[in-house]
C-alpha cells in the first residue's frame, strides 16, 4: 500500500553496471517483502521468490550444490517460471536460516553477476557471527531498510498535503493552516510509528487493530530472543530490551546497566546490546565531548544512550497509551521528550544522516545528537512541543561557534542567527532545508 522511498535505492542497484548479489537488512516487519516482491513486480519481467527455511526444503538445495547454475535450474523447477538472467529477479527470504545460501552468494557474484538476486532476513545481522559461517567479503552489495517514515506515511494518508510536504525547500514560516494539518497527520504517525502494518490500521482510524499489531510485533521480538539465542544470551536480550523505557526516563538517557539488573556488569551485557544492535531493534549513540571530524575518531564507545527502532514500538514496550500524544498535563512531558528524541533519530537515520553520537559537558549542557554533514558538524536539540527553553545549544555554541544548529519542535519553521528550529514534522525535510 505505502510508496517506500527504498524502491528508487533498488533501481539504482538494478542498473549498476557492477551489480553484486544485494543483502537487504532491516528488522522484522519493517516492510523487506512487500517492497522486494513490489520492485520484481515493477521492474522485472518475472519475480522467483524463495523463503529460505527448513519447512519448504528450499535450504538443502544450498546445502548440496555451491553452483550458481544448478541452483538456479533447481528452484526453476520449484517456480511457475524459469529463472532467467536479465529478465527475472530472484528473491532468497528469510537467508539467515541457512548460512550455505549466504556463502553461496559469492558464487552468484563470480559466476552468475548479471543476475539479479536480493536476499533479506529479519535478522541477517546475526548471521553474520555463525561460527564456522564464511561470509562472502567483497561479494555483496548492502542496502538497509528502517521502518515507514513520517513522509511516506503522508503520501498515502493525504496525497494533496503530501505534495505540499514535498514543496517545502526554504527556512520560511509555513502557513497556519498547512502547519495544523500537519501536525495533526503527525500525530496520528506518532501514535501508530513505522510498521506498516500498524500504520494501515492508522489510515482506517482503526486503533485498537493499531495497538494489537504493535503488541503482535513486540511478543514475535521476544520469540526472537529465545530462537536465535542461548537461554543466557536470550535471557539477558529481554533484560536490555525491557529496560529502554526506564533508561529514556532518566533526564540525560544515558545507558546505566543497573537499569538493566540489579548488580549487572558491562561484560555481562555488551552481547546483549550487540544482540539488539546486529537484529534492526536499537540505535547506539555514543559520547563524543570533542565535536571533531571525522567523529568517529572522538566518541567515548563506554558512554551511550540506546533508542528504539520505532516510536510506536517504544510507546507500546513503554506501555504508554495513545492518549499521550493528546494530554496537556506534565504528566508525560519527561517520556514525550524522549518519544521526540527518538523520533528525530528514526527520522534521520532513515534518510541518510547519521547522528549517531552526542555531546555533553559533564553536568553543565547536553546536546541530544551531533550530525556530521559534509565538513560540519552540527548539533541538535530535541523539544517535543513548543516549549524550547533550555541552555545546552547555547552553551555549544558559546564554547564551539559552530556555522549551523538545529533545533526540532513544534514551532514553525524558522531561522535566527545560525539556529534553524524545523517542526517535528519536517525532519525527513532536514537535508533539503540545511543543503540551501
Amino acid at each position: 500500500m505505502f510508496k517506500r522511498s527504498i524502491i528508487k535505492q533498488l533501481e539504482q542497484w538494478k542498473d549498476k553496471p557492477d551489480r553484486k548479489p544485494l543483502m537487504l537488512l532491516g528488522a522484522r516487519q519493517v516492510g523487506k517483502t512487500f517492497v522486494l516482491k513490489q520492485f520484481g513486480k515493477e521492474s522485472f519481467e518475472h519475480c522467483a521468490y524463495f523463503s529460505v527455511d527448513e519447512e519448504n526444503g528450499v535450504a538443502d538445495i544450498f546445502r548440496k550444490t555451491k553452483n550458481p547454475i544448478q541452483i538456479v535450474e533447481q528452484l526453476s523447477f520449484l517456480c511457475d517460471k524459469p529463472i532467467k538472467v536479465g529478465k527475472t529477479l530472484l528473491i532468497l527470504d528469510e537467508i539467515q536460516s541457512c548460512p550455505e545460501a549466504i556463502s553461496s552468494l559469492k558464487y552468484f557474484c563470480e559466476n552468475m553477476p548479471d543476475l539479479a538476486l536480493v536476499c533479506a532476513g529479519s535478522l541477517l545481522g546475526l548471521a553474520f557471527g555463525h561460527e564456522g559461517f564464511s561470509f562472502p567479503v567483497g561479494k555483496v552489495d548492502h542496502l538497509n531498510m528502517y521502518p515507514l517514515t513520517f513522509s511516506e506515511f503522508l503520501e498515502q494518508k493525504d496525497a494533496g498535503l503530501y505534495r505540499y510536504f514535498i514543496s517545502i525547500k526554504a527556512v520560511e514560516s509555513l502557513p497556519e493552516v498547512f502547519f495544523n494539518r500537519l501536525a495533526s497527520s503527525f500525530t496520528a504517525y506518532r501514535i501508530c510509528g513505522g510498521m506498516p502494518e500498524a500504520a494501515t490500521k492508522m489510515l482506517n482510524a482503526d486503533m485498537a487493530s493499531v495497538e494489537e499489531k504493535l503488541r503482535n510485533i513486540l511478543k514475535d521480538y521476544t520469540f526472537d530472543f529465545v530462537k536465535h539465542a542461548t537461554p543466557l544470551l536470550a535471557n539477558r536480550i529481554s533484560h536490555v530490551w525491557n529496560s529502554l523505557p526506564s533508561q529514556l526516563a532518566k533526564e540525560n538517557h544515558k545507558f546505566l546497566y543497573q537499569l538493566v539488573r540489579p548488580g549487572a556488569r558491562a561484560r555481562e551485557y555488551e552481547d546483549a546490546l550487540l544482540w539488539l544492535q546486529n537484529a534492526g531493534l536499537i540505535h547506539k549513540v555514543s559520547l563524543c565531548q570533542t565535536p571533531r571530524i571525522p567523529l568517529k575518531s572522538y566518541e567515548d564507545l563506554s558512554t551511550f544512550k540506546i533508542y528504539a527502532l520505532d516510536i510506536g514500538i517504544l510507546r507500546v514496550l513503554s506501555e504508554m497509551d495513545a492518549s499521550v500524544y493528546i494530554d496537556t498535563t506534565s504528566a508525560f512531558s519527561e517520556f514525550k521528550g524522549a518519544l521526540a528524541e527518538n523520533y528525530i533519530l528514526q527520522s534521520l537515520t532513515a534518510n541518510g544522516l547519521n547522528c549517531m553520537r552526542y555531546w555533553s559537558s559533564g553536568n553543565r549542557a547536553e546536546v541530544d545528537f551531533l550530525l556530521q554533514y559534509g565538513n560540519m558538524v552540527i548539533p541538535i536539540e530535541v523539544k517535543s512541543d513548543t516549549n524550547i527553553k533550555g541552555r545546552s545549544l547555547v552553551e555549544y555554541d558559546k564554547k564551539y561557534s559552530p556555522s549551523l544548529r538545529l533545533r526540532y519542535s513544534m514551532r514553525n519553521l524558522s531561522k535566527d542567527g545560525n539556529l534553524i528550529n524545523i517542526p517535528l514534522f519536517l525532519a525527513d525535510r532536514t537535508e533539503v532545508l540545511i543543503s540551501q
